[in-house]
């Protein structure tokens, strides 16, 4: 790394400028047309101007590699905020062959959509908050409003941080606006608008926990406590906490390191948990080991606060970053993960920033120029800061002007708080507001020394910490004074804002101004000149303190002039608009708002034609001729899955790319939504609340160009397959059609090899359930994306393969009909087609049957007849029976859906449930090989244990099976590797497994059942038909006493010793005598086994939320 562009500005510009010189590296600043005066741009050795002011100037990615490229840049450093959590710009500075200094760019993508960590956090085990999914739409946010019984929520931005697009919303009222005032104020910080909520915890500890990886191993350099903020924003920082008990700290950090570890986290990132503040005298209060936290959110940079684990650890982190974006190890530069540095006393950060707080706890910005700026000196004191004496901080930025540390090393917390009672004291600032003597009278209390305190803390004490600070100033006034008179020092003293009185002017006797009530840049105006304004009514949006403000009129009126415009900055008190005076009450935005509102628009009505295109009854021929054939429309299929009126469609108006080769009417015509449906709809909304019901959709529209993939279906299929990954939505998908579509000509292409569709779809499985129904003819490229699905449901008219007759007659391979290429019959019966039905609407009842199972439990349900399960198994050990009786006879009346029937027959896989709870089950078949266990019966039961294993669904296993099949001919088929997997993926399940042997346990075959071994599952139970043994009872006497039977001669004696010795092994492997040996854990009245696997899925309760752990498929 030779040179550096620090692609940020203020303070942490300045810190990063510093530790790359240390390490001999040049620097390069980039500065906004109102940042010209900024210190970051005045110590940098070049520095490049960026087009436009305030932070979208820092947001420019293209401009920022400009002046990369511009400057010989190799490397580009983020700071914090700006674009230092964007994994599009650290996508693009790899395209530009220039380091990032941060984590990859799917370390980005995962940290910075804040649904997505969550997500993660609860693969690994980590406890995290109630909340929505990322990205969550307003109904989603106001369904889980409604669920919290009255505690409120907390909006949070899914990317960045920083406290900016974040709302408490304890009405729900007051929710339509702040969602939309969080979405803005994301776009606006992060140029990303998605928001989630999650519960509102009222008293609570902010403890987050510095990590440092190079992606293999990580390090914890200790944690640091910000439970003191205001409305979300840290004042307080401090490392390590004093209040945390060391059982408590141990189980936070080992979290931090799993969510890290689990990555392969590469770079700096800050782990951020609440800890829930328990009740005095509980429990949970004496005991860290039991006290309750939650992850949640991972900021994937530096923090603002990484200075007080730099004084107590040692550790330069900058430096440390920098160096392991060079490649470097942490062993390289210095550090052992597994002796992390211990923490040498205690270190405080102070956040000073330039602003007033009105009673209410609001900020606003101060105006003005630094007359007088000297931070305090001393041993243990550090200051980090870019403001200087002459400076005048733009409201358009952060407030932050100074981070004030102190350290202490004798390890006593009250030693540290001295120190800085005694730095802020000493800090001298004049010409601007700050809020030095807010954090002063913070400092001074007792509640803060002894961290009695909790993140609405501030807020509670806000009354008197104003009071104090207002004491604090007048005296700081009254020495200011003193000292001014005597020739003295200046001392801290922080001026008055300037207010309302600045902008006074006579505006007519009635007339009313409505004023910006404090400085920032104006978002919105809203109203335009004779309009008429209600009171309360919104009129301007200001931008200012990081968060959006509504303006709003006081009394109604009508707008005379507009003195302001959209974009503009604003000083505190200027006036904005001027209304004169009108009856309240009286109708606003216009003419335009007095029309009949159920009027349509030219707009509209341009709008509404287009998409009757899209319809059925605007193609009534080519319903004709779908309907003559026995199949539905594609519209038809979807209207059927999804609950009515649930489904919304995305790119709709898409047509094909053919504009060079066809009319504009034409492709509007004739191939609407470019021939695939996509959208989000409700399925089995009766049975679920809406969270568990919505999923994805696509279906292919056969009717359009054969359901061929054209390159605008291919941009829907990639934007509605990130939409359900991001929102963990399940998927199902009508995949007929004819693969790739040459045709499309509009978009130039070689090859296309570049489609991200295939994979985007593949990366939705194990993380959502992926459902495919085939219908008619489905080749080549739709086949790949059938084939990625957790489940395939297949019409009896359907033909799929990865080819249709035009390809393989291209490829010299024949020329064959598309009715002989791959035939529903033929793939059911080679497990390609999960389930075979009639037609599509089978095929959607199967669909939603299977979807219903992964949703969660139902609370209507019927139990079978116990007794019928005492009749299962014949009282004759050698005849073969239906175990499908016996998955009958333990799962509810009507729940089972069985799948691939027609392939691996030695095993029943199927889906039920037990007391309205979605399980898995598996069953040996011993009218199959006697129920011993072939190749393609241990492919089909590892694979459904994968899809129960990855979407959280406890497995019932009903063994009965003589063991492996064994034979050469078996051998040649690859048996060692198939039966394999069944122990590999057994030993890895996180999902409740339990066995119930139905009457042989034979061998290996019997393990592998049971997840590996009898001592694997929650339980092994045994019907009192239960016979054991190492291997089956027949083969046990021939190999075991060949040498006996072969003394006597062939006939009635031989075969008499044969029965005998028979009889014998059955009566020593007997369930009773398996039991008393403690090989089982019990043997039970088969009419009792619902019971016990009730009591099993409570026991396992807490697996499913166990992480997924990695193995290496045996095949």
């Amino acid at each position: 790394m030779k040179k550096l562009l620090i692609a940020n500005r203020g303070e942490i510009a300045l810190r990063v400028q510093r530790a790359a010189r240390d390490l001999g590296i040049a620097t390069v600043a980039v500065y906004a047309r109102d940042d010209a005066n900024s210190r970051h741009r005045l110590l940098a050795d070049e520095a490049v101007a960026l087009d436009g002011e305030g932070p979208t100037a820092y947001l420019d990615i293209p401009a920022i590699l400009a002046a990369a490229r511009r400057t010989g840049c190799d490397a580009v450093h983020p700071g914090y905020g700006f674009l230092s959590e964007r994994a599009d710009f650290a996508r693009a500075c790899a395209e530009a062959d220039v380091v990032f200094v941060g984590p990859t760019v799917d370390q980005l993508a995962l940290f910075g959509d804040k649904g997505r960590a969550l997500a993660l956090a609860r693969e690994c085990g980590v406890p995290v908050m109630p909340a929505t999914e990322g990205g969550a739409t307003l109904e989603a946010v106001t369904a889980f409003f409604d669920q919290q019984d009255g505690a409120g929520i907390v909006l949070k931005a899914v990317g960045g941080g920083g406290g900016r697009g974040m709302r408490v919303v304890r009405e729900r009222d007051a929710l339509a606006e702040a969602y939309a005032r969080c979405r803005s104020e994301a776009r606006s910080a992060f140029g990303i608008d998605a928001v989630y909520a999650e519960r509102l915890v009222m008293r609570a500890r902010h403890i987050e926990v510095q990590i440092a990886g190079d992606g293999a191993d990580v390090i914890a350099l200790g944690e640091r406590d910000c439970t003191l903020q205001r409305r979300f924003q840290k004042l307080v920082e401090i490392a390590p906490s004093p209040a945390l008990d060391p059982a408590l700290r141990e189980r936070i950090v080992d979290a931090a390191r799993t969510l890290a570890r689990r990555t392969r986290y590469c770079s700096l990132g800050t782990f951020e948990f609440l800890v829930e503040e328990a009740e005095p005298g509980s429990t949970a209060a004496r005991d860290g080991a039991r006290q309750p936290f939650v992850f949640i959110e991972a900021n994937p940079r530096l923090q603002v606060e990484h200075t007080i684990t730099e004084q107590v650890t040692g550790v330069d982190l900058v430096a440390l970053q920098l160096g392991l974006a060079q490649g470097r190890t942490l062993r390289e530069l210095g550090l052992d993960p597994q002796r992390p540095p211990a923490p040498r006393g205690y270190a405080i950060q102070a956040r000073i920033n330039a602003e007033s707080i009105d009673a209410q706890g609001l900020g606003r910005p101060a105006q003005g120029r630094l007359e007088r700026f000297d931070p305090p000196t001393g041993p243990d004191v550090r200051v980090d800061t870019h403001g200087y004496t002459g400076y005048a901080p733009s409201p358009q930025y952060d407030t932050l002007l100074a981070k004030l540390i102190v350290t202490s090393g004798s390890g006593r917390f009250a030693d540290a708080v001295r120190r800085l009672q005694r730095a802020l004291g000493e800090f001298t600032i004049r010409g601007i507001a700050t809020n030095v003597d807010l954090l002063r009278a913070l400092a001074e209390r007792e509640d803060f020394a002894s961290q009695r305190i909790h993140t609405r803390h501030v807020e509670a004490v806000l009354p008197e910490l104003l009071s104090r600070a207002a004491q604090l100033e007048a005296q700081s006034r009254a020495q200011q004074a003193v000292q001014d008179g005597a020739g003295g020092a200046i001392a801290t003293v922080a001026a008055a804002p300037v207010g309302a009185s600045s902008f006074d002017e006579q505006l007519g006797e009635g007339l009313h101004a409505v004023r910006a009530p404090m400085a920032g840049r104006l978002v919105e105006v809203s109203v335009a000149v004779d309009q008429l304004v209600q009171a309360g009514q919104t009129v301007a949006v200001l931008d200012a303190m990081k968060m959006e403000h509504a303006i709003v009129a006081e009394q109604p009126g009508r707008v005379i002039d507009l003195r302001a415009e959209a974009g503009e900055q604003a000083a505190e008190g200027q006036v904005l608009l001027v209304l004169e005076p009108a009856e309240a009450g009286a109708h606003t935005g216009g003419d335009a708002e007095q029309a009949d509102p159920n009027a349509i628009r030219a707009d509209l009505q341009r709008v509404i034609e287009r998409h009757a295109f899209l319809y059925d009854e605007a193609r009534p021929d080519a319903v004709a001729k779908r309907h003559t054939r026995g199949q539905r429309t594609a519209r038809e299929n979807v209207a059927d899955l999804c609950d009515a009126g649930t489904f919304v469609e995305y790119g709709a108006l898409a047509v094909a790319a053919q504009a060079s080769r066809r009319s504009e009417a034409d492709l509007i015509a004739n191939t609407p939504a470019d021939g695939l449906i996509t959208g989000i709809g409700g399925v089995n909304g009766a049975l679920f609340p809406a969270e568990r019901s919505r999923c994805a959709v696509l279906a292919y529209d056969a009717t359009v160009l054969a359901g061929t993939q054209g390159k605008r279906n291919h941009i829907k299929t990639d934007r509605i397959l990130q939409v359900a990954l991001q929102n963990r939505l399940p998927t199902v998908i009508f995949a007929e059609g004819g693969g790739g579509r040459p045709g499309d000509v509009d978009f130039p292409t070689v090859a296309g090899l570049y489609q991200p569709s295939f994979a985007a779809f593949a990366a939705l499985s194990g993380e959502v359930p992926v459902i495919g129904i085939a219908s008619g003819r489905c080749f080549a490229g739709n086949a790949a994306l059938l084939g990625c699905c957790d489940l395939i449901v297949a019409t009896r008219n359907a033909n799929i393969g990865m080819a249709g007759p035009a390809m393989i007659e291209g490829g010299g391979l024949g020329v064959f009909r598309p009715e002989d290429i791959g035939p529903a019959t033929v793939q059911h019966h080679n497990g390609v087609a999960d389930l075979l039905v009639d037609d599509e609407a089978a095929a959607v009842v199967a669909a939603k049957h299977y979807l219903s199972m992964f949703q969660g439990p139902v609370a209507g349900w019927q139990a079978p007849d116990p007794l019928a399960l005492r009749r299962v198994v014949p009282e004759n050990r050698l005849r073969v029976y239906d175990t499908r009786a016996a998955i009958a006879g333990i799962a509810d009346v009507g729940s089972v859906l069985e799948l691939r029937s027609g392939f691996g027959t030695g095993i029943h896989t199927a889906l039920g449930r037990i007391e309205g709870r979605p399980v898995g089950i598996l069953a040996n078949n011993p009218r199959h090989l006697g129920g011993a266990i072939d190749a393609d019966a241990a492919d089909k039961a590892a694979r459904f244990m994968q899809i129960c294993n990855a979407h959280g669904l406890p497995i019932v296993s009903l063994i009965d099976t003589p063991g492996f099949m064994v034979g050469p001919e078996v051998e040649a088929r690859a048996q060692v590797r198939h039966v394999s997997r069944m122990f590999v993926i057994g030993a890895k399940l996180r999902v409740p497994f339990l066995a119930v042997v139905l009457r042989k346990g034979y061998g290996l075959g019997a393990m592998a059942m049971a997840a590996g071994g009898f001592r694997a599952p929650t339980f092994t139970l045994s019907w009192p038909t239960g016979e054991f043994g190492g291997m089956g009872l027949e083969g046990a006497v021939r190999l075991g006493f060949r040498k006996e039977l072969e003394a006597l001669p062939e006939g009635p004696e031989r075969d008499a010793l044969y029965q005998k010795l028979v009889a014998q092994m059955y009566e020593r492997g007997h369930a009773i005598n398996a039991a008393a040996a403690l090989e089982l854990d019990a043997v039970i009245d088969p009419a009792v086994t619902r019971q016990w696997l009730v009591t099993g899925l409570d026991a396992g309760a807490s697996h499913r939320d166990r992480p997924l752990r990695p193995y290496v498929d045996a095949w």
